[in-house]
């Protein structure tokens, strides 16, 4: 139920029910409305959290994708140094005979890209999928300190 008439379309109102979350979209009847599948789709990427911590020896990236297993994930390196984690959360089979009462899980194809430094050893990247949480584990280039030779000054 809508907590705000609307005045474009047949949507009741109820502003009476205590329980009702469901906000007015004024912009519900245009293209690209919040309603729109590509709208749908945007959210869903929006919503894969990603961290992303530099230690001594590597980038590490961390994503929350609960319900996931590894076979429905996918990190992809692009030769310009960019890092690809991608996939999709499959929408739950409806049956005619169950009645939802709310449908609040996003379903959909998620991407996140990232551009490495150039201390990143492309060669050497490792991912781990354990508990819903991706971990991507980008070796460093070791810096080599300048061996540093004092001289002698004579005279």
């Amino acid at each position: 139920m809508s907590l705000i008439p609307s005045f474009f379309g047949s949507r009741r109102s109820n502003i009476l029910d205590p329980f009702s979350l469901e906000i007015w979209d004024p912009f519900q009847d245009f293209p690209f409305s919040s309603e729109s599948q590509f709208a749908k789709e945007t959210s869903t990427l929006v919503d894969t959290r990603v961290d992303w911590k530099e230690t001594q020896e590597a980038h590490v990236f961390k994503a929350d994708l609960p319900g996931l297993n590894k076979e429905e994930v996918k990190v992809e390196v692009e030769d310009d140094r960019v890092l690809q984690i991608s996939g999709e959360r499959k929408v739950e089979k409806e049956e005619k005979k169950d009645t939802w009462h709310r449908v609040e899980r996003s379903s959909g194809k998620f991407l996140r890209r990232f551009r490495l430094p150039e201390n990143a050893k492309m060669d050497q990247i490792k991912a781990s999928m354990e508990n819903g949480v991706l971990t991507v584990t980008v070796p460093k280039v070791e810096v080599k300190k300048p061996d540093v030779k004092s001289i002698e000054i004579s005279g």
